[in-house]
C-alpha cells in the first residue's frame, strides 16, 4: 500500500531525517520526495510517498505514532492519505458545459483517479451531458431570493455524497461562507486571467477591443475574497490582430479546460499545499 504524507511546519535542523527515519522504521520505503523551504518565512513544506506492506503496518498506530514522535515535538500541521481511497469530487456547472465535457472525458477514460457522486447546475440544459455520463444531475435555481435556501440544499446533497472537494466547471454563482466555510481550500474555480483589467460580463470582448496580446486562465481556490484565492495553475496564449472575438472565446475556453484539469490533477494527487493564500506545488 502506497501512503502520501503532507506536511509543513517551522523550519529547523533534522526534519527530513526524523521524518525518513521514522518512515524507515515502520518498514516503509520512499518512493518520492520533494521539500521547500520558504527562508522569509521560515517554513518547510514537504510531500513524500512511502510504501508499506500490508501486514508491516497498523495505519491507526502509525498516525498516533507520527504524531506524538514528529508532529508535535516539530510543531507539525501534517496529512496522511492512503493512495486506494478515491477522493469524490461534486461539479458544480451552469450554461458553458466546455469544462464539464472535459472533466467527464478524462474521468471516464481514467485520466483523473476520483469519483463524481454527482453534477449541480442552477441551470437545466447540463442534465442531458450528466445522462451521457451516467451521473446523477441535480437542479438547484438560484436567485437573489432563493440563495439562502438553494445553498442550504447544496450543502445537505455534499454531506449527503461525502464529497472531498467541489469544482466550479463555470459555475456562475458566487458561493457564500455557508459552503466556502465547510471546504476550506477544496474548492477549485477557473476563470479567464484578464481580472481585474477586463471585469465583467464580456471580458473577451474588452480584450479584443484594447488589443491585447496574450490571453490567459487561471485556476484557484476560492475564498470569501472573489477570485482572489491561492492560485493552483495558469496557462496562456498568444493572439494577434488577426483573431477576431469569436477566436479569443475559443483560445480562452481551450485554456480554461487545459487548466482546469491540470489544477483538478495536482489536487487529487495531493501536490497543492496552501499556506497564508498562496500554494506550494510539488512536482
Amino acid at each position: 500500500m502506497r501512503y502520501t504524507i503532507l506536511i509543513h511546519c517551522p523550519d529547523q535542523s533534522g526534519i527530513i531525517s526524523a521524518i525518513t527515519g521514522f518512515i524507515h522504521n515502520n518498514r516503509g520505503n520512499i518512493v518520492y520526495l520533494d521539500q521547500h523551504v520558504d527562508e522569509e518565512l521560515n517554513v518547510f513544506f514537504m510531500r513524500v510517498e512511502s510504501e508499506f506492506n500490508d501486514s508491516a503496518i497498523e495505519f491507526s498506530k502509525f498516525k498516533e505514532e507520527f504524531q506524538s514522535k514528529l508532529a508535535i515535538p516539530y510543531e507539525m500541521n501534517w496529512s496522511i492519505h492512503p493512495e486506494n481511497i478515491k477522493p469524490r469530487m461534486a461539479i458544480f456547472v451552469s450554461k458553458y458545459n466546455h469544462c464539464l465535457y472535459d472533466l467527464l472525458s478524462r474521468y471516464k477514460s481514467g485520466e483523473l483517479s476520483l469519483e463524481i457522486p454527482f453534477i449541480m447546475s442552477n441551470h437545466d440544459e447540463a442534465g442531458h451531458i450528466a445522462e451521457q455520463f451516467e451521473i446523477p444531475y441535480y437542479f438547484i435555481p438560484v436567485s437573489k431570493e432563493t440563495k439562502e435556501e438553494a445553498e442550504k440544499q447544496q450543502l445537505e446533497l455534499l454531506k449527503s455524497h461525502n464529497v472531498d472537494f467541489i469544482v466550479l466547471a463555470r459555475y456562475m454563482q458566487i458561493l457564500s461562507n455557508k459552503i466556502i466555510d465547510h471546504y476550506p481550500n477544496k474548492i477549485i474555480n477557473i476563470h479567464h486571467s484578464f481580472l481585474p483589467a477586463f471585469a465583467g460580463a464580456k471580458p473577451y470582448h474588452a480584450a479584443f477591443a484594447r488589443g491585447v496580446k496574450i490571453i490567459g486562465a487561471t485556476s484557484h481556490y476560492v475564498t470569501e475574497a472573489l477570485d482572489a484565492g491561492p492560485i493552483i495553475e495558469q496557462d496562456v496564449t498568444t493572439v494577434s490582430h488577426s483573431h477576431r472575438v469569436k477566436d479569443f472565446i475559443a483560445k480562452g475556453r481551450d485554456l480554461e479546460k487545459i487548466v482546469l484539469s491540470r489544477a483538478v490533477q495536482l489536487h487529487v494527487e495531493r501536490k497543492t499545499m496552501v499556506y497564508n493564500n498562496k500554494t506550494v506545488i510539488f512536482s
